[in-house]
C-alpha cells in the first residue's frame, strides 16, 4: 500500500475513535478541556521544538507577511462574494460569514498533518506564517467588529470596547503558543538550539509534543458536529474559499520559484486551514454587548448561531482537503496543478451563485411586467 494512503487511513481511524467517544465526552466543558490541552500544552511544545531545530533565515520573515496578505485579500473578496449569494438583506449572516471566511486556524487543522507527513521543520515554517494570521484574526478583525458594532449602536459602548481591546492584546501576549514562539526566537537569537538545553527539558517538551497529532484528530471526531441548517450554503462558501486558497498558494509558489517539496506543501496546506475560533469569539463578545439593545428591537451586528455552524463545518472540510493533498502530494508539487484545482473549485462553487442571481433577475423582470397590468 502507498505510504501516504497508509498514513491517511491511520489518521482517519483516529478521527473515527473521536466520533465513537462522543457519547462519553458529550459536555461542552469536557470538549473545551481537550481543546485547551491541545492549544496550551501539545501545540506550544511542538512549535517550540520545531523552531529550535531550524536555522532562522531572514527570508523566513516574509512568511507572516504573506499570510496576512492572504487574509486581507480574502477579506476584501468576502463581502462581494457574500452579497452575490443573496445575503445582502441578512446583515447578521453576511457579517458573520465575512469574518470567518478569511481566517485560518492552522493549530487545530494544519499543524498535526504537517508534523505527521513532513516533520517538525514544516511545523516551524507554518508557525512563523501563523504570526501574520494571528495579527489579523486577533487585532484587525476585532477592530473591524467594533467598527461594524458602532455603526449600529453608537452610544455607551466606547469605553467597554476600549477595555475589551486592551484585554485582547493582553491575551495575545499571554497565549501559550505565542509565548513558545517568542521564547524560541529569543533562544535562537543567542545561537541556542534544542541540543543546548538540559536533556530533561528537551525530553519533557518532546513527550508533550508527541500527544498533539492523535489528540487533535480525536478532538476533530468529537467536536465536529455538523448541523444541516444552511449547510448547503456553508459548504459552497468553504469550497470557494478553498479554491481561492489554492489559487493564492499556486501564485506564491510561482512568484517565489519554490522548489523544495517541504516549502511547496507547507504553502499549499497552510492556506487550507479551517476557519479560526477567534472571529467567533469576537462575534460572541459583540453579541453580549448588544444584548440589551437587541431587546429593544434593534438588529444584531452578527449571527452567532450561523457562525458556529460554519466554524464546526470548516474543520472536517479542511481535514478532507488536507488528507487529499498529502495522499496525492507528488501531484501538488507542481504549482500548475494547484492553480488548476483552484480554478475548478471556484467555478463549481460559483455555479449555484450564478443560478441564484439569474433566478432573482428573472423574478424581478416578471414583477416589472406585472406591475403595469396590476395598476390598470
Amino acid at each position: 500500500m502507498n505510504s501516504a494512503f497508509a498514513k491517511t487511513i491511520t489518521l482517519l481511524i483516529l478521527i473515527g475513535v473521536g466520533v465513537m467517544l462522543r457519547g462519553k465526552i458529550a459536555t461542552k466543558e469536557k470538549i473545551t478541556g481537550i481543546k485547551n490541552i491541545i492549544l496550551s500544552v501539545a501545540l506550544p511544545a511542538t512549535i517550540f521544538l520545531a523552531l529550535l531545530k531550524i536555522n532562522i533565515d531572514v527570508n523566513l520573515l516574509l512568511l507572516p507577511v504573506i499570510a496576512i496578505v492572504f487574509n486581507l485579500i480574502i477579506l476584501g473578496l468576502a463581502r462581494v462574494i457574500l452579497v452575490a449569494t443573496g445575503l445582502k438583506e441578512e446583515q447578521g449572516k453576511l457579517n458573520s460569514f465575512m469574518f470567518l471566511f478569511p481566517s485560518l486556524a492552522p493549530g487545530l487543522s494544519c499543524f498535526p498533518f504537517l508534523a505527521e507527513y513532513l516533520g517538525e521543520e514544516s511545523v516551524a515554517l507554518a508557525a512563523l506564517a501563523d504570526i501574520g494570521n494571528k495579527i489579523f484574526v486577533l487585532i484587525i478583525l476585532y477592530l473591524l467588529a467594533m467598527q461594524l458594532h458602532y455603526s449600529i449602536f453608537k452610544k455607551g459602548v466606547e469605553e467597554e470596547g476600549q477595555s475589551k481591546f486592551k484585554s485582547l492584546l493582553l491575551a495575545l501576549v499571554k497565549e501559550p503558543v505565542n509565548m513558545a514562539i517568542v521564547i524560541a526566537i529569543v533562544l535562537l537569537s543567542f545561537g541556542l538550539t534544542i541540543t543546548d538545553l538540559p536533556e530533561f527539558v528537551g525530553s519533557s517538551i518532546g513527550k508533550m509534543s508527541a500527544i498533539m497529532t492523535p489528540l487533535v484528530l480525536i478532538f476533530i471526531g468529537i467536536a465536529a458536529k455538523i448541523k444541516w441548517n444552511d449547510l448547503k450554503l456553508i459548504v459552497n462558501l468553504l469550497a470557494l474559499r478553498s479554491g481561492l486558497a489554492f489559487l493564492f498558494s499556486g501564485a506564491i509558489i510561482y512568484i517565489f520559484q519554490l522548489t523544495d517539496p517541504v516549502y511547496i506543501l507547507v504553502t499549499v496546506t497552510f492556506f487550507q486551514s479551517s476557519c479560526s475560533f477567534w472571529p467567533y469569539a469576537h462575534i460572541c463578545a459583540i453579541d453580549a454587548m448588544e444584548k440589551d439593545h437587541v431587546a429593544l428591537g434593534k438588529q444584531k451586528t452578527f449571527d452567532s448561531d450561523i457562525a458556529l455552524v460554519m466554524l464546526a463545518t470548516s474543520l472536517p472540510f479542511s481535514t478532507l482537503i488536507m488528507l487529499s493533498i498529502f495522499s496525492f502530494s507528488e501531484v501538488m508539487l507542481d504549482y500548475k496543478n494547484s492553480l488548476l484545482i483552484g480554478i475548478c473549485f471556484v467555478i463549481l462553487s460559483c455555479i449555484p451563485i450564478v443560478i441564484k442571481l439569474v433566478k432573482k433577475s428573472r423574478a424581478e423582470e416578471e414583477v416589472k411586467v406585472l406591475e403595469p397590468e396590476m395598476a390598470k
